[in-house]
């Protein structure tokens, strides 16, 4: 028995250790011990994605319910209670984690696709998993029960083992919960009850699409415009398809299918198929059998949750789908991306994933493609990207060469990843070597997933730059990919990451890029994948590059919370339970007098620390740490002086860089330093913990995360709550609380050792801590009236300020930290009396943290407050409950629960995250009104697109215009009330300028000058575009993000600008004059009238000079002849025999005006356009003799007459006669064209036997 327990003992010791007999080591994670390894088979087979691997056939694997049972049957017998009573070793809890670790690994096969099928046709497994997940959640309460009273009698060493077990049992219940029940129930709901047996292919299926969509759900703090998912089978035999076509058309389905399988860019419900679908039915013709699913969903609000809801419903009702689904198959791939969108407006043809189609007239653009490699078919490339393509622009210019590739409703930079791998397909390469090529071409950081019915059981990745990350997930059955960590452990804890900054050669820092292929046909693991980097340099896989996962989907569960910002802050309450439980106990002792036991044991205080503080031989204590936890350390520092005063020792809280670099001592023997760090990998924390060690200092480190880097460079570490607060916000606030409390704790604890404290001072002490979860509860129940005060305030000033005095000056700077990374400003913070000395002339907003100061201090801060008005500043100040001297001084007023230090710091500090948490919501508000706008316009721009308008059509169009007035409207009216404080001054002024020249109240002639050095903007259309992007970018607070992971950055969408095309426009070109030497008003009249002409009978080109300095003419101005063509040949010209500029020809100069009338020599109609250069000056006018068509119908007659022909209506009803369109269709069109109106309408009167005198007195004729 002693040798089994010795073996049980040192088993257990292996606990980080796996444990493994008669397995393969590529199978197994690091740090893996196997006995017997066994080589020929592999199991480890396997944005987001997922790719089912085929691998050989795996054994049938013993009864893992039974199994699993069977390990909690045996751990839940070995209880705290025993431990405390000391029947059972400590070691044995839980059987040391030895069961759990091996339930752990059970847990994987109940989430096989082969035990899905078991639970599919034994219903009764489910309800038994549901019994057993009870049982465990009511053994785990009853557990955590007991612990809450007995902690503090057992030694903090003896806590952590006990925590680390109940997290991991805790682990247990929760993937059994939800990753395998809740997982079970929501494939039941996909499927729906007409999906036939469950137990059919159809269900594994549909258990990756539900995987799928549980990912986006995850994946959306990303972003969350758009989302698509697209799921791929390739079918295992040639007759498949022909079965399913015939049960299609027996449900009238085929006509569907066929409207569905139509080529083209991607669109929600697409189909894709390698052969039309009458093909499918012969199997002789059958020659795909690879089918493909896209489902997509837009929203330009993008409400939480609301795309994921789509895609469900839209594949829940599919019922072609269904159909498709019990095929056997060979290999089932499926990917997912949820979009910010940066580059292209919000719509369901900008939504991931993208493929290479092409518009029709292209040499790429057939729906058979034919490359070298892989001879003819209906080839697809689809792509998801999360980043840019920078160079887009020039890739793409490159590929149309003069020809138009792209549709342009498709204005996302993703497109151009399908269009250059196919233009590297189409040279004769295969896919993965044009998939490298063009990965090389590209510019910028970006994270990429490409799958091909080219190579249909491949899937394949790239990243390049620190921007993206892609993790490959390795499960038994199956390939899993993600951008981010948490989108792969629903299913497996085992990743790869991807480096994207890692170079091929070290000397050569531009070889970064790395790509990955995922293939379905290996065995799994790191042989079903092959890694290489851009330049095409090999990348070896060991077994070594496979992680495991900290976190688990319970840490990554948002639950109802909007945000996980929000959901951290309303569990700051249990870190800071946690971070007390068991450290003390206080007690009676036999004389009625209070006793504090401090339970700090050797891991924490060590022995020769507590009698080197007892013996005063430490006489310095130094707290360091970098952002947020140097903060905490300045309130720590506070607590040390006041708890261990008068005791000779010097308190000091320092960054830790600058303790490192400034103030080391040669011989630090005689400090402690306390390092204070959430995941114990701050390099510069770290840094100065090495150097002050090797100095001869002790170390305490205060740290979240276990067996961190931190804690081997400690001599005793204090953990702060359980070692599994994870926080998915960039901006981390359950930390600090918990940082606070422990380092009071430690204060406390050396006051006691040093004797500054009675142990009833410290006893009240920590009554104190005590109440900070109630009282921080408080504080949490007024989260709607801090709201409305952020939202009042926050957007409507440019400058802020957070104000506190004592010791809440680390409050102030706490949440300057906080505010600055969640609204993207640069805050300052002081002490409230510096701020009245420092200049307030930007009428800033003032955050004061004023609750929890004495009296004295209190009287001096309302007298501030009035001088911070009186500059007026907005001012929000947090105070008492009870304090009322603030209410009609500040503009807000926030009252805090009441209590001793250290409790108002973090009161304050709350109630300013939760400012800054609504501040940044208020301030995306603005963001989200110019999105949809952005929005708007563009699938406007995109229908004009299509028509081929130039920028002058497009501007002139009504429902354009009527677009920007209402939007001009509502911007005015919201800037003037103080929105869009936080975009930069010269973005909404451009803004401002530019909805004046898209509405056409300025000239466009005028926009090159007003906008010089903005690049090759074709319009300011397209300038518009760019601005309301950057405007966007500087609003866009993603909160749990920053704003490059949210892929905010944004760029505009260049369109290519349409050549103006007609007769008249033609004869422009030819005299080599662009449409910048015509007026925006000419440029419309001319497009107007050239439906008009159907003929140039010749032309004459005069030159303008001697204009004076502002371009006018003056008796000085000269014309001459520059060029001639045509009829105008054989005419004479005043011009050469008088070089004077008179008549019509300089009124035409000095108005800038297009002038229609009748030549002198002929009497035949002429058009006369005046043609500018630089600066708008008149350099050229352009007579052109013209010949009309006279048998314009009546519709374009009208269209041609423009303006005039409302003016001539108008005109004839003045004088009581009855209109009607058929007065202008015997007028010659150089008459309407060329007359006044008053002499057209003359016309029409005489032709009605009116004859009006001089004095307008109408006679009819005899």
């Amino acid at each position: 028995m002693n040798f089994i327990h010795m073996i049980s003992r040192l088993l257990c010791s292996f606990r980080t250790w796996h444990g493994f007999i008669g397995t393969d080591p590529d199978r197994c994670p690091p740090r893996s011990l196997i006995l017997f390894p066994y080589h020929p088979a592999t199991f480890f087979c396997g944005l987001a994605g997922i790719l089912a691997v085929k691998g050989p056939v795996r054994k049938t694997k013993a009864d893992p319910i039974h199994t699993f049972t069977a390990f909690y049957d045996k751990v839940k017998t070995l209880q705290i209670a025993d431990v405390q009573a000391g029947i059972l070793p400590l070691e044995n809890y839980l059987e040391g984690g030895c069961s759990l670790e091996e339930m752990s690994r059970r847990l994987l096969d109940l989430k096989s696709d082969d035990f899905f099928r078991v639970l599919a046709s034994h219903p009764q497994i489910a309800v038994k998993l549901e019994g057993l997940a009870e049982d465990m959640k009511a053994f785990l309460v009853r557990e955590e029960a007991v612990l809450e009273e007995a902690a503090a009698f057992f030694t903090t060493d003896s806590l952590e083992k006990i925590n680390r077990s109940m997290i991991m049992l805790r682990d247990i219940v929760w993937a059994l919960e939800k990753d395998v029940l809740t997982t079970f129930k929501q494939l039941k709901e996909l499927i729906g009850e007409h999906a036939g047996a469950p137990a059919t292919e159809s269900l594994v299926k549909y258990k990756k699409i539900n995987f799928l969509l549980n990912c986006l759900n995850r994946l959306e703090v990303r972003g969350r415009d758009s989302a698509g998912i697209q799921i791929s089978f390739t079918a295992a035999r040639k007759n498949v398809f022909p079965d399913i076509i015939r049960r299609l058309k027996e449900k009238n389905l085929l006509e569907e299918l066929t409207e569905r399988t139509k080529t083209g860019d991607l669109r929600d419900h697409s189909i894709g198929l390698l052969c039309p679908v009458p093909d499918l039915e012969q199997e002789e013709r059958n020659t795909g059998k690879t089918v493909t699913f896209t489902y997509k969903t837009a929203s330009i609000i993008g409400e939480l949750g609301q795309n994921v809801r789509d895609l469900t419903q839209s594949i829940r009702e599919d019922r072609i789908l269904r159909e498709f689904t019990e095929a056997e198959t060979d290999c089932d791939s499926a990917f997912c991306h949820t979009r910010w969108a940066s580059v292209g407006s919000i719509s369901v043809e900008n939504c991931h994933p993208i493929n290479n189609a092409t518009l029709n007239g292209h040499p790429q653009a057939t729906t058979d493609k034919e490359y070298p490699r892989y001879g003819r078919g209906n080839w697809t490339i689809n792509v998801a990207l999360n980043g840019d393509i920078d160079n887009y622009q020039d890739l793409r210019h490159l590929l149309e060469s003069g020809r138009e590739l792209i549709a342009p409703e498709v204005t996302t930079d993703t497109k151009i990843i399908p269009l250059q791998i196919e233009s590297y397909l189409t040279r004769g390469h295969d896919l993965t070597e044009a998939f490298r090529l063009a990965l090389s071409d590209f510019e910028g950081s970006h994270a990429i997933a490409m799958i091909s019915n080219l190579e249909p059981g491949k899937v394949f990745l790239a990243l390049r730059g620190s921007g993206q990350a892609l993790y490959v997930g390795l499960a038994e059955d199956q390939y899993l990919f993600s951008s981010e960590l948490y989108g792969l452990v629903e299913r497996t804890p085992f990743f790869i990451k991807i480096n994207g900054e890692m170079p091929a050669d070290p000397d050569r820092p531009e070889t970064t890029g790395q790509m990955f292929v995922l293939d379905h046909a290996g065995a799994g693991g790191l042989d079903g994948i092959t890694a290489c980097f851009y330049d095409g340099a090999p990348l070896p896989l060991t077994p070594d590059v496979i992680q495991k996962a900290e976190i688990t989907t319970r840490d990554i569960n948002r639950g109802d919370f909007s945000h996980y910002f929000l959901k951290e802050i309303s569990e700051s309450t249990q870190s800071i339970r946690k971070t007390l439980l068991g450290k003390y106990r206080i007690a009676l002792g036999h004389t009625g007098t209070t006793q504090v036991f401090f339970n700090l044991g050797q891991d924490v205080l060590p022995d020769q620390i507590r009698d080197d503080l007892a013996r005063r031989r430490i006489r310095r204590i130094i707290i360091i740490g970098h952002g947020t936890a140097a903060v905490a350390g300045q309130a720590i520092g506070d607590a040390m002086n006041r708890y261990i005063r008068n005791s000779g020792m010097v308190m000091e809280a320092n960054v830790a860089s600058e303790l490192s670099g400034f103030s080391l001592s040669r011989d630090l023997s005689d400090t402690l330093i306390i390092p204070i760090t959430q995941s114990g990998t701050t390099t510069d924390t770290n840094r100065a913990v090495a150097m002050a060690r090797d100095r001869g200092a002790s170390v305490i480190a205060i740290v979240n995360r276990r067996q961190s880097d931190i804690t081997t460079k400690a001599d005793g570490v204090f953990y702060t709550s359980d070692g599994r607060d994870i926080e998915m916000s960039v901006a981390s606030t359950k930390a600090f609380y918990s940082q606070i409390v422990a380092g009071h704790i430690l204060a406390l604890s050396f006051a006691q050792i040093i004797g500054c404290l009675t142990d009833a001072e410290i006893a009240v002490e920590l009554a104190v801590l005590e109440q900070a979860p109630r009282l921080m509860n408080r504080v949490l129940d007024q989260k709607q009236t801090i709201r409305e005060a952020a939202e009042r305030l926050a957007p409507r000033k440019s400058y802020w300020a957070i104000v506190g005095s004592g010791p809440n000056k680390a409050a102030a700077d706490e949440i300057r930290i906080k505010l600055s990374e969640l609204c993207y400003k640069t805050i300052s913070s002081d002490i409230v009396e510096n701020k009245k000395h420092i200049d307030l002339s930007a009428e800033p907003l003032i955050i004061v943290c004023g609750a929890g100061n004495p009296e004295t201090v209190v009287g001096d801060i309302v007298k501030d407050v009035a001088i911070f008005k009186a500059h007026k500043a907005g001012v929000v100040v947090f105070t008492d409950e009870g304090e009322s001297r603030f209410d009609d001084l500040a503009d807000g007023v926030i009252k805090l629960p009441r209590g001793a230090a250290p409790l108002p710091v973090i009161l304050n500090t709350l109630a300013g995250h939760l400012f800054g948490y609504y501040a940044a919501l208020s301030i995306d508000s603005d963001a989200l009104f110019l999105r949809q706008f952005r929005s708007e316009l563009n699938r406007l721009m995109v229908e004009q697109d299509k028509q081929h308008w130039s920028v002058y059509e497009r501007i002139a169009d009504r429902d354009f215009r009527r677009l920007i007035r209402d939007f001009s409207g509502r911007f005015h009216e919201m800037r003037n009330r103080g929105a869009f404080h936080f975009a930069s001054t010269k973005t909404i002024s451009d803004i401002v300028l530019l909805l004046k020249y898209t509405v056409g109240r300025l000239p466009l002639e005028d926009y090159a000058h007003d906008f010089k050095g903005q690049g090759d903007l074709l319009s300011p259309i397209d300038f518009l575009d760019v601005s309301l992007g950057n405007a966007i970018d500087e609003l866009s607070r993603p909160v749990d993000a920053i704003r490059h992971q949210a892929k905010t950055v944004t760029v505009g969408t260049s369109r290519k600008e349409h050549p103006l095309h007609g007769i008249l426009f033609d004869l422009l070109r030819e005299l080599s004059f662009s449409d910048r030497a015509l007026t925006s008003k000419n440029i419309l009249s001319i497009g107007r009238l050239q439906p008009a002409v159907s003929a140039i009978r010749g032309y004459t080109l005069y030159r303008i000079s001697d204009l004076d300095a502002e371009g006018n003419t003056s008796e000085e101005t000269t014309i001459s002849i520059a060029a001639r063509g045509g009829v105008s040949l054989e005419m004479p010209s005043r011009v050469e025999k008088s070089g004077h500029l008179m008549g019509t020809k300089k009124t035409i100069v000095n108005t800038g005006h297009l002038y229609i009338g009748r030549g002198k020599s002929d009497g035949a109609p002429i058009v006369i356009v005046p043609l500018k250069e630089e600066e708008n000056v008149i350099s050229h006018l352009l007579l052109i003799h013209v010949r009309f068509e006279e048998a314009l119908p009546m519709r374009e007659r009208i269209a041609v007459m423009g303006v005039r022909f409302n003016d001539l209506k108008n005109l004839i009803n003045e004088y009581n006669l009855p209109w009607t369109d058929q007065y202008i269709e015997q007028i010659p069109l150089e008459i309407l064209l060329g007359e006044p109106v008053e002499v057209i309408a003359g016309r029409i009167r005489h032709s009605l036997g009116e004859n009006p005198d001089k004095n307008g007195q109408v006679h009819k004729a005899s």
